[in-house]
C-alpha cells in the first residue's frame, strides 16, 4: 500500500468562516479571528483524535512529552487570535510530533484558508537550495537580474540566512531528527503550488511592505552588496508550475523523463510519484521502456529520484525487473493503534477510504508487544487476503542485468525513502548522491485522515499505520553508498555532482 506524501488531491472541503472580525494587529492583512473558546474545543479534539488513532504520536517523544506539548498548545490557544496564529500554533505542535505525514497540509486547508493565509504578494523573487546554512540561488525572477544563478542571500530584511533557517526547522516537518528532510523542504524549487518557506517565512518574518531588502554575494565576487527587490504575488510564484503543466497537458501526459546517454545506458527521472488522480497509465509506460532496456542490452539503468518525496510505490515495477527470486517484506511490522474509530471522532475525519474507519478483521491483536513500538496498545495490520502483511514483490517481466544506480538527496521520505531501503538491503544498486529522508526507526503513512477542526477550520493531515523495524535502527535517513552533494560552483556552472559521481564510476568500473 502506498505511502501516500503528497495528498492535496483530496482537498475535499471548503468551507466558509464564519467567526469573529477585527482590525488587523500586524502589517499582513489578517481578516480572520477565531475566538478562544473554540480554539479550546480544536485543541480537545486534536488531542482524542491523535491519542486515539495516531500510531506514530510516541515514537520520538514519551508519554510525558507529548501531555508537555498538547498543554502548551493548550496556553497558546487559550486567547482570541489572528486565523494566522492558530495555524502557526497547531503546525508547531505538528512538527513536536516528528512524523514527516504530520502536519496542517497547505494542500488540504479549506479555500478560505488558502486564500487568507497562503497567497500574499511574500514571496522572494528567486529559487533556491541550502547547502548547509546558506542561500543559494538558483533562478532569479528580479526584472533586472539581480541574482545572478549561485548567488548567496546573506540576509532577508536585515535577518541573517542562517537565523532564518534556525528557525524555520524548528516548524518544518520530518521523521525524528532527519533535519536534512527539513532543510530540504525549506529550498524553493518551483515543484509545488505551496512550499515551506513560501507559507511560513512572511508568517515567522512579517513584512512590513511588498519591498524585501537582501544583502547578496555574487558567485566569484568578495564583496557583499544591499539590493531592494519587489516581492512576488502567489499569481507570480505558480505561474511557472502551471506553465509547464499546461505544456506537459498539451502533450501525451508522461510525467516521467526517459532518456539515453551516450555510452548507452538509460536515464530514468522520476520528480513525483503522486499519481493518484493522474489518468496516465504509468505502469504500461514504465513496462514498456524496461522491454526496451533489456533488448537493447543497456549497460546501466540511472534512476532520479531526487526532490521526488513519494506516492505511490511506483519503484515496485522497477524492482520486479532486478531481482532473481520473489522479494519478501522486510522485517517489520505495520501497526495501528485503534481497530474501529471512536464515534466522537467520525464527524471531523475525512479520508477517500471508509474502510479506514473501521479496520475489522485487518487489526490483529499482538501475541506480545513489538519490540519497537512504544508501550501503548497496538493492533498489527493486515492487508492481504491471508492475512500477511505488506506485498511481496514477485518476479515480472523481462530481467535487467545491467549496473543500477539510484540518485536520492533528503526530499526521499515516503514511498520513495522505501525503495531506496529496498535497493540498497538487498543489493540491487548503488545510491548516490546526499542521505535520504525518511527515518529507519520507521515512518507513518499508509493510510490517513484529514482531522478538520471545526472552530479554526484548520485541518491536520492524521496518518493511520506505523512501520516499525523489528530491531532498534539508527534515528536517521539512510546514507548513500556514493555521497556527492552539490557545491556553489556546481549550481553556477550547472554541473550535476551526483551524476557526475556515476560517470566516475562507470569509468572506473570499464578499466
Amino acid at each position: 500500500m502506498a505511502l501516500l506524501f503528497r495528498v492535496f488531491v483530496f482537498s475535499l472541503l471548503s468551507s466558509s468562516l464564519a467567526l469573529g472580525r477585527e482590525a488587523p494587529a500586524r502589517p499582513t492583512s489578517f481578516k480572520t479571528v477565531v475566538r478562544a473558546a473554540g480554539l479550546q474545543a480544536d485543541v480537545a479534539i486534536l488531542r482524542k483524535a491523535y491519542e486515539a488513532l495516531h500510531p506514530g504520536l510516541l515514537r520520538y517523544n514519551n508519554k510525558a512529552q507529548m501531555d508537555a506539548e498538547f498543554e502548551r498548545l493548550r496556553a497558546q490557544l487559550d486567547h482570541d487570535q489572528s486565523l494566522q496564529d492558530a495555524y502557526l500554533a497547531f503546525s508547531f505542535f505538528a512538527a513536536k510530533v516528528r512524523c514527516g505525514h504530520t502536519y496542517a497540509n497547505f494542500f488540504n486547508q479549506p479555500k478560505a484558508v488558502v486564500a487568507e493565509l497562503f497567497e500574499g504578494e511574500n514571496r522572494v523573487p528567486f529559487y533556491f537550495e541550502w547547502l548547509g546554512n546558506q542561500m543559494i540561488v538558483t533562478r532569479d525572477f528580479t526584472p533586472g537580474k539581480q541574482l545572478p544563478r549561485g548567488t548567496q542571500v546573506l540576509e532577508i530584511n536585515g535577518t541573517p540566512a542562517s537565523a532564518l533557517l534556525a528557525r524555520l526547522i524548528t516548524i518544518t516537518r520530518a521523521d525524528g531528527s532527519n533535519d536534512a528532510t527539513r532543510v530540504a523542504f525549506l529550498g524553493v524549487r518551483g515543484e509545488s503550488l505551496y512550499e515551506s518557506f513560501d507559507i511560513f517565512f512572511p508568517m515567522l518574518f512579517p513584512q512590513r511592505s511588498t519591498t524585501i531588502k537582501l544583502v547578496v554575494k555574487e558567485p566569484g565576487q568578495s564583496d557583499t552588496r544591499g539590493i531592494s527587490v519587489q516581492a512576488l504575488t502567489f499569481a507570480e510564484r505558480v505561474a511557472p508550475i502551471k506553465s509547464r503543466e499546461a505544456q506537459r497537458k498539451g502533450g501525451d501526459d508522461v510525467l516521467f523523463q526517459w532518456s539515453y546517454r551516450a555510452d548507452g545506458s538509460a536515464l530514468l527521472r522520476m520528480d513525483n510519484w503522486a499519481l493518484y488522480d493522474s489518468k496516465w497509465d504509468w505502469k504500461a509506460w514504465l513496462n514498456a521502456k524496461l522491454d526496451e532496456l533489456v533488448d537493447r542490452k543497456a549497460p546501466a539503468l540511472l534512476i532520479d529520484l531526487r526532490g521526488n518525496g513519494g506516492g505511490l510505490d511506483v519503484g515496485d515495477v522497477i524492482l520486479s525487473r532486478l531481482i532473481a527470486k520473489d522479494l519478501k517484506p522486510t522485517a517489520s511490522a505495520r501497526l495501528v493503534r485503534y481497530r474501529r474509530v471512536p464515534a466522537e471522532l467520525l464527524p471531523y475525519l475525512d479520508t477517500w477510504d471508509p474502510s479506514f474507519k473501521d479496520w475489522g478483521d485487518r487489526a490483529v491483536e499482538l501475541e506480545r508487544p513489538w519490540p519497537t513500538a512504544p508501550s501503548v496498545h497496538y493492533f498489527r495490520q493486515t492487508i492481504t487476503d491471508d492475512g500477511t502483511e505488506g506485498d511481496v514483490i514477485r518476479v515480472e517481466g523481462k530481467h535487467f542485468s545491467g549496473k543500477v544506480f539510484v540518485l536520492v538527496d533528503a526530499n526521499n521520505s515516503s514511498a520513495t525513502f522505501q525503495f531506496a531501503q529496498k535497493v540498497k538491503k538487498n543489493g540491487l544498486g548503488v545510491l548516490v548522491g546526499q542521505p535520504t529522508g525518511g527515518n529507519q526507526r520507521g515512518i507513518n503513512g499508509g493510510a490517513f485522515f484529514f482531522l478538520r477542526l471545526p472552530k479554526s477550520k484548520i485541518e491536520m493531515d492524521l496518518p493511520l499505520v506505523g512501520y516499525f523495524p523489528e530491531a532498534e535502527m539508527p534515528d536517521a535517513g539512510l546514507t548513500p553508498d556514493v555521497l556527492a552533494p552539490p557545491t556553489v560552483e556546481d549550481i553556477v556552472g550547472g554541473k550535476d555532482a551526483a551524476l557526475a559521481a556515476i560517470e566516475k564510476l562507470m569509468r572506473s568500473s570499464a578499466q
